[in-house]
């Protein structure tokens, strides 16, 4: 018996001491941790997670395995009988300290790089970080995206994966891959230089996520660099991948060969908010991110309301052109009417809400939910929500719920978690599915799609995005799109959506922007009072040289368009104002803008002296919500100048500061301050001080110029 008790002895001893192959995973907050060191603690055994954080090790049962990953803390672990050992590190530094990969000398490194030191970046106060970079590292590749001097710069990051651009280069703080969200959390104070992996050999170090490039902030508490800041926020726009339209800015034309201009109507209001949270961000303004109308629209301005009989009210008038003494300023406003929210019809409105990935960030998911809950609480009984979520696939997350059951929604919303890629297609025909079978009759029926618009499965691209919505829009459910987040923001996706989608685009930036648009002016973002809204205008050649329509480029009509009722325009929410603005040229006034034309041969061009007193002709068509045949409207407009009332003087000033933004060649060189003291002049009475914000937003703008804190694209 104690022969056989001692035999168990042995060979639990044996076993105790043999080795085995232990697996595993070495993980943060954020997922796998390349290069964290495990060992056996007391031995010179040791390895290193791969790129995705897995490691195998041999070790013994009474072993300790020892995990280190430098800025976490450090954890030890008895083996037993554990074959698989997963960790996750955390830390409690309470400072960001960046360094290496791996503990390298450069000397050592064969991985082809270059630095960027504070010295370097305070030699060259005029250029951005990026353009910095180009100047010392081959890797760095800075072209204009309109091959003009002062066009705005595109950057890229040459690396053997960055040829077909549509990958970013990769960005380590602290040893760990970060996102352009995260990034803004470092310490910007600590910067000391910038370090740029940029050849084949970064794959060894970085694995494929480097393939296109690796970034390299290191950090330094004892160096204090002048215009951290600055560089922070170019670091940060170089890994950004927002997409918008081209536009090309409207020029003059002559009322001679082209009298009429005819385009769509624009409630869209995402423009401005956008611009604004580039300009509060301290980011650069793009250009093709301006469209003035919307910018312009995003204001509520003082006309009266229509007859009873009708939608909405046409108002015009004529006064002299802020920027320009040759020219005359004409502004087209219309006022939708204003209905009680109890006479409104009942509503089932689907909440498509994207839940991928790419929306894990505070200002995407996050700020989105509470932006929803403030639209519950308007809901009534008879109204009812139903809920539609999309990542890698679709699906219903909220049967249709009553309006007065507003805690079941609410917790509906809170459940939600991101995570995936993007599936947006799918969630369209989901949503749409959704809607159509619990379809209102005689009620508003209208699916809300919030995202940043990062569609990457399925139906993706504009014109894949442009068909299906085409489609959907037949079934007579309206469109919301809400676009949210911004380094990845598809603005022009959004925007296609919205267009054909007979819907509005907002862009929620912050808390306070959902107010306005689920609160203050929650009947006109989600009841339309007239659809398919087209305007015509005609001008008098008698008393009209030449006119500009500001803004509008992508809501332009072909003259034919106009009386054709299967053009798709854009709708008019309750309450809502429209406004357009035009420059003219009066006849007997020259201009610079204005080419010569050529004499026709065959053409005798005469024109009616019966209308010597008329400026312009404006004609509108739209349709009723359910209807499928256009009414017709009529206005005109004698020849006489007023003076500019407030809304004159702030849609002005409005305008001439998107001119600016966009480098117009219209703004007859006239200055910052120019905006300012006109807006200040028609800030008006400014009820919900909107008016104001955009004062102060131009007076911050000017003070990074003048400072040259903000990147302009130069």
């Amino acid at each position: 018996m104690k022969n056989f008790l001692l035999l168990l002895v042995f060979i639990a001893s044996a076993s105790l001491s043999q080795a085995k192959t232990i697996t595993g995973k070495v993980t943060d907050s954020n997922g796998g941790l390349f290069g964290a060191v495990i060992s056996v603690k007391g031995t010179n055994i040791t390895t290193s997670t791969d790129f995705d954080g897995n490691y195998i090790i041999e070790a013994q049962a009474t072993d300790r395995l020892l995990i280190q990953y430098s800025g976490y803390d450090s954890q030890e672990i008895l083996i037993e009988n554990q074959t698989l050992i997963n960790v996750k590190l955390t830390t409690s530094l309470d400072q960001v300290v960046v360094i290496g990969y791996r503990s390298s000398s450069k000397s050592r490194s064969r991985v082809a790089s270059s630095t960027v030191t504070t010295k370097t970046i305070k030699s060259r106060p005029n250029a951005n970080i990026v353009q910095t970079l180009s100047g010392q590292v081959a890797g760095i590749h800075i072209r204009h995206s309109k091959g003009q001097p002062g066009a705005n710069t595109t950057n890229s990051l040459r690396g053997i994966g960055s040829i077909n651009g549509s990958q970013q280069p990769l960005i380590i703080v602290n040893g760990s891959p970060m996102s352009s969200d995260e990034m803004k959390n470092v310490n910007v104070a600590q910067i000391s230089s910038v370090n740029v992996l940029k050849d084949a050999s970064q794959t060894s170090m970085y694995g494929n996520k480097g393939a296109n490039g690796v970034i390299e902030i290191e950090t330094n508490g004892d160096v204090k660099m002048e215009g951290a800041a600055i560089v922070m926020r170019q670091i940060n726009h170089l890994f950004e991948n927002e997409s918008y339209k081209n536009i090309e800015e409207n020029e003059f034309e002559q009322v001679g060969t082209s009298p009429l201009s005819t385009f769509s109507i624009d409630v869209d209001k995402a423009s401005y908010s956008n611009v604004r949270r580039m300009i509060n961000n301290g980011q650069t303004v793009e250009p093709d991110a301006v469209k003035i109308e919307e910018m312009i629209n995003y204001f509520k301005y003082d006309y009266q309301q229509p007859a009873a009989d009708l939608p909405f009210a046409v108002h015009t008038n004529v006064s002299n052109t802020p920027w320009n003494k040759e020219t005359q300023l004409v502004k087209i406003g219309l006022q939708g009417k204003d209905i009680d929210r109890e006479k409104l019809p009942a509503s089932h409105l689907t909440f498509l809400i994207d839940v991928s990935g790419s929306m894990s960030s505070e200002n995407k998911l996050p700020l989105l939910k509470s932006a929803f809950k403030i639209l519950v609480q308007q809901l009534r009984a008879e109204d009812k929500v139903s809920i539609v979520v999309y990542a890698g696939a679709a699906g219903i997350v909220l049967e249709p719920t009553s309006g007065a059951d507003k805690e079941t929604i609410i917790r509906a919303l809170d459940q939600l978690n991101s995570g995936g890629s993007t599936a947006g297609g799918e969630g369209i025909e989901l949503a749409y599915k959704v809607a159509q079978e619990h379809f209102i009759k005689n009620g508003n029926n209208r699916v809300i799609l919030a995202t940043d618009g990062d569609f990457n499965v399925g139906a993706s691209s504009d014109r894949a995005m442009e068909k299906l919505i085409e489609e959907k829009r037949k079934s007579g459910v309206f469109l919301s799109v809400l676009g949210m987040g911004y380094g990845n923001y598809q603005d022009s996706k959004l925007e296609t959506l919205a267009d054909k989608g007979n819907g509005n685009h907002a862009y929620i930036d912050n808390i306070q922007e959902a107010h306005k648009v689920f609160g203050k002016e929650f009947n006109g973002s989600m009841y339309t009072i007239a659809k398919d809204v087209k305007l015509q205008v005609e001008f008098n050649p008698k008393n009209v040289l030449a006119y500009r329509l500001i803004g509008y480029e992508n809501r332009l009509l072909a003259t034919e368009d106009f009386v054709d009722d299967n053009k798709d325009a854009g709708e008019l929410g309750i309450g809502h104002t429209v406004t357009a603005l035009y420059e003219i040229v009066p006849t007997g006034k020259s201009s610079e803008h204005l080419k010569e034309l050529t004499d026709l041969k065959y053409t005798n061009t005469s024109f009616s002296k019966d209308f010597n007193d008329e400026l312009f002709t404006v004609k509108l068509r739209y349709k009723k919500p359910d209807g499928d045949k256009s009414i017709a409207m009529e206005f005109v407009q004698r020849n006489k100048t007023t003076k500019a009332d407030d809304n004159m003087q702030f849609a002005a000033a409005v305008a001439l500061f998107g001119m600016q933004l966009r480098h117009s060649k219209y703004t007859n060189s006239t200055d910052l301050d120019a905006v300012i003291k006109l807006a200040k002049k028609g800030k008006g009475t400014d009820e919900d001080g909107y008016r104001a914000e955009f004062i102060r937003l131009v007076e911050s703008y000017k003070e990074y110029e003048t400072q040259n804190l903000s990147y302009s694209g130069y």
